[in-house]
Formats: structure tokens, C-alpha cells, sequence
């Protein structure tokens, strides 16, 4: 019986079996921020124990930082106190920190790969639900609560319930106007917020091995949401050759991550296999990520929504999605706030005007990915739209900052999540891609991206 890239990596980390289902798991590689560190770091204070692997953490800024004038003190005090306290830790402890104004600061799941800190057949964690973003380079990776940060520090290990396996394939091609998100949002609405619970899954197929780095990293964040433990996509050419663009990287390293990859007769817990040809861009209608419908379908088609979400949204069955009035429009987030997410948005608005009434934050993942869109010359074409092109952080995707939606506004959004009040106290989101944000900020109104391809 062959063996999947999810059994390989984790017999090859794991210290010792507690119990048939029990491990103790080795971490190569953690991250850290602002928000769920300090507990871990009293912790570890109070009982006078030093990191056992500071060299294997590294640590950003990114949840409630602000995304304007970075220049200036935080106003806010608990913002404050919090980065200050992670910058104290990390000096005690010996951690590199990419602190705020860190030409390597920004977003932690964007900060890793664009650094090769990321790399194939590691296992990383981070307190942050969305680390199985790193799962798009052949590495298990997946959110952690507090108590284990510290557990982490402590020991570089964890003790961890050995995960189902699953498989999801999608073949095909993709039509025009159709992106990654839109991959992850269908197949989320296909299985359902708990559909892979329990699992690590694996995607594959000709959809997958044809998407991009970047674009692999925006599936795998989002696997989070439909109840998976973390997702990953297979070791590449592609994959080599990113992380080699970044480190230096021998040619017996790279046939080692190759040989961790799925082997053909690998056995899964579960298995499931999609048409990509059957996507087209996608929108949510209520208030959880699976509530996704094809954008020109009404909202009925959506057999997830209930009662109570759309009445949250004042959405009713039968209403057809497109149309929808907006108020704002977020390009964010871990899930989408890449150069190759901003490039399309720029692509989409070029020489085009923002609808009056919307307002528009495009806030990039890193100060590398800022620098690298104003040297593309991307920022004028934001500012010459209407657009207000920030600094980078995790903003509104969860509204810790100043970044909120205010209450009752409508908010087309490129990060992950939906719930009611994610993006401030009675926000409605409607998640949804780079470009068909970007169409609708034309607009005023959810609009098929596709208008704006032809």
C-alpha cells in the first residue's frame, strides 16, 4: 500500500507515538505575532524556561497594527501594548521579529513564503488558523491555540492526534475570469464547512498543478473552512522553483522533496473529485464561508444559507446576487493581498473610475509586495481609480485595527471569512475574488468580473 505526502511528512517528524492515534510531532518552523504570543511568553516566564529552538521561530507584526501612517505611534493603546510587548519578548527570548516598518514586515502567511522560511516537507505552525497557507508548498501546516504556542516554545514539539487523510481532485480547465478563490469557494460550498473535519487534504489535479504559487497559497488558506485540519498541494517544478528563487536550494534537497509527494497507489480516508470546468466566479450570501453560489445564479441556488444569515445580510431567497449594492470593497488579507492579486486588480480598473458612493481599501500582504507594485507602477493606478492604497496588514479581513466596516454596510471582501461581524460590529460581507471585487468597485454593485475581460 503506497503512502500519501501527509504520511510521509508526518512519520518523518513525529518523536514517538503516545498511542495508536497519539503522537509527539517535531515543529520545523514557527511563527508568531502580536495576539497569541504573550500568553505563551508569561508562560514560559513564569517558569524560567527559555525557547528550546529560537532560531526555528520568527515573528511579525500584522493583526491589529494600523494600515495607515506606520510612521507614526500606534494610537490605539492595546495595539500598542501588544506589539510593544511582542518586540520586549522577542529581545528577551533571541527571536528575529519583523517588526512594524520591517521592510520584511507584513502579513505572516505572506511573510514566510516571500522570505523561503516556508519551504517543502516541514511542519509548520502559528496561532492563526489560516498557517495551512504554507500547505501550498508540499508542508503540513495548520493553526494552533495558545497553550500550544507555548508548548511549541518550549519544547519545538506538540502532541497531536494523528489526522485522517483526504483527498480532493479537480480536473479541467478553467474558464475566463474564474480564479483561485473562486476554486476554493466552490469546493467549499460543494462539501460544506465540515465536510473534511478530522482531515489533512491534499488537492490535486490538472487545475492545481496549473495554478500558480500565489494561487495555491489562496486555496490552501481557505481550506480552513470547510473544517479540514490543514490542506496541501504536491511538491512541483513550480514549487522548487519558487523556493529556489528565494534560498539556495542543492539538487540532492530538491529530489527529497520530490520523493515526499503522494505515491501512486497512496490510500486516502476520503476521496473527492470535481470538475473545474463546472466553476465560474463566486460570491457568498450569508454568513459563512459555504454559502457560495456561482455569481449569476440567485441566491436560492445556495442550499447552505439559512434563515438567520440572510436576514443578517438582507438578502431573500429568489433575489439574484449580481446587482447586490455595495458600500465597500476590502482587496486584502492572507487569502489575496499578493503582487499577482494586486496585478489583476489593476488590470481589471486601469484607466476606469470607481463607483462615487463605494469606498476602497487595497491593502497589501508585505512591504516587499507594496514595494514591488508602486516599482510596477500599480499604486497609480489604484489612486487614479479612487482606490486608497494602504499599508501592510491584516486590516479589515477581521476589523482588530481601525480597518472596521461600519455597521449595516455591505463590504465585497478578498479575505476568508464571513461572519457576522468579522469586519466590525454589524458588517455584512460578501467574500468573493480579487477581480470580482475590483469589478464591483466600478460598479457599486456585485458585477461578474467577466464584464470587464471581454
Amino acid at each position: 500500500m503506497g503512502k500519501t505526502i501527509i504520511d510521509k511528512i508526518w512519520d518523518q517528524h513525529k518523536v514517538k507515538a503516545v498511542t495508536n492515534e497519539v503522537d509527539v510531532l517535531f515543529i520545523d518552523r514557527h511563527y508568531i505575532h502580536e495576539v497569541t504570543s504573550p500568553q505563551a511568553f508569561n508562560g514560559l516566564n513564569q517558569k524560567g524556561i527559555k525557547l528550546r529552538f529560537p532560531s526555528r521561530t520568527t515573528a511579525v507584526v500584522d493583526h491589529n497594527i494600523p494600515t495607515k501612517n506606520q510612521h507614526l505611534p500606534i494610537e490605539n493603546e492595546q495595539s500598542r501594548n501588544q506589539v510593544e510587548t511582542l518586540i520586549d519578548n522577542c529581545k528577551t527570548h533571541g527571536v528575529e521579529l519583523f517588526g512594524i516598518g520591517h521592510e520584511k514586515n507584513g502579513i505572516v502567511h505572506v511573510v514566510g513564503p516571500e522570505n523561503g522560511l516556508t519551504q517543502p516537507g516541514m511542519t509548520i505552525v502559528c496561532g492563526d488558523s489560516h498557517t495551512s497557507t504554507h500547505g501550498a508548498f508540499g508542508a503540513i501546516a495548520f493553526g494552533i491555540g495558545t497553550s500550544q504556542v507555548e508548548q511549541v516554545m518550549a519544547s519545538q514539539c506538540l502532541l497531536l492526534s494523528r489526522p485522517k487523510t483526504m483527498r480532493v481532485e479537480v480536473n479541467g480547465t478553467l474558464g475566463k475570469g474564474v480564479t483561485a478563490k473562486d476554486v476554493a469557494l466552490f469546493i467549499i460550498a460543494e462539501l460544506g464547512t465540515e465536510g473534511a473535519t478530522g482531515h489533512f487534504v491534499e488537492f490535486s489535479g490538472s487545475v492545481f498543478r496549473n495554478l500558480s504559487m500565489e494561487e495555491r497559497m489562496t486555496v490552501c488558506n481557505m481550506s480552513i473552512e470547510m473544517g479540514a485540519r490543514g490542506g496541501l498541494v504536491g511538491i512541483d517544478q513550480s514549487t522548487i522553483d519558487y523556493v529556489s528563487s528565494k534560498v539556495g536550494v542543492s539538487n540532492e534537497l530538491k529530489e527529497y522533496w520530490k520523493s515526499l509527494n503522494s505515491d501512486v497507489k497512496a490510500v486516502f480516508d476520503k476521496e473527492i473529485i470535481l470538475e473545474g470546468s463546472n466553476i465560474q466566479p463566486m460570491v457568498t450570501t450569508g454568513t459563512s464561508p459555504d454559502t457560495g453560489i456561482n455569481i449569476t445564479e440567485k441566491i436560492s441556488a445556495s442550499v447552505r444559507n439559512s434563515e438567520k444569515g440572510l436576514n443578517y445580510m438582507g438578502l431573500h431567497e429568489s433575489d439574484s446576487i449580481m446587482g447586490t449594492p455595495i458600500d465597500y470593497v476590502f482587496i486584502g488579507s492572507c487569502t489575496n493581498s499578493r503582487i499577482e492579486d494586486l496585478r489583476q486588480v489593476a488590470a481589471i480598473v486601469d484607466g476606469r473610475k470607481k463607483a462615487n458612493d463605494v469606498i476602497v481599501w487595497v491593502v497589501p500582504g508585505s512591504n516587499e509586495v507594496r514595494k514591488q507594485a508602486c516599482e510596477e507602477g500599480l499604486d497609480r493606478i489604484f489612486e487614479n481609480v479612487g482606490f486608497e492604497f494602504r499599508e501592510p496588514g491584516c486590516s479589515a479581513c477581521l476589523a482588530m485595527n481601525e480597518d472596521k466596516i461600519p455597521s449595516g454596510s455591505v463590504c465585497i471582501s478578498t479575505s476568508n471569512r464571513n461572519f457576522e461581524g468579522r469586519q466590525g460590529d454589524g458588517a455584512k460581507t460578501i467574500l468573493a475574488s480579487p477581480i470580482t471585487a475590483a469589478a464591483s468597485a466600478l460598479t457599486g454593485k456585485v458585477t461578474d468580473p467577466r464584464t470587464y475581460l471581454n
